[in-house]
């Protein structure tokens, strides 16, 4: 349950900070988003940033095996970065409809996936 917990947290930390990088390219075609100076914009991303800590935090440590998780320190990074790419495809789709995915953005995507199956792997 602790495994699930971690997961579905990093995937909700994911969308926060996903939004806080890269949700800001977008305000400039809303009329509220068109004068905003950096330091607005960097304020709102950090207000962003404040959600995806308050999964993110309780995602590792529910997830950590040094505290009675399920995963190594080195698998929950390579879940974090395979849930980090996934939301990334997700969101680049929905919000940047001019952004398209390339067969090699697909390749990488697949080596990364293929990383986590290697970690993941008793050898």
């Amino acid at each position: 349950m602790r495994g699930l917990k971690t997961i579905i947290f990093l995937i909700i930390s994911n969308t926060f900070m996903t939004f806080a990088w890269y949700g800001h390219l977008k305000f400039k075609e809303y009329d509220w988003g068109k004068n905003l100076g950096l330091t607005a914009i960097i304020f709102i991303s950090w207000g962003l940033a404040f959600f995806e800590y308050l999964f993110q935090v309780p995602a590792n440590r529910a997830g950590f095996k040094g505290d009675g998780g399920p995963y190594t320190l080195v698998q929950l990074k390579t879940i974090q970065e395979a849930i980090t790419l996934t939301i990334f495809m997700i969101f680049s789709i929905v919000f940047f409809k001019t952004e398209k995915f390339a067969w090699n953005h697909l390749v990488g995507f697949g080596l990364i996936v293929l990383a986590v199956f290697v970690i993941f792997k008793k050898w």
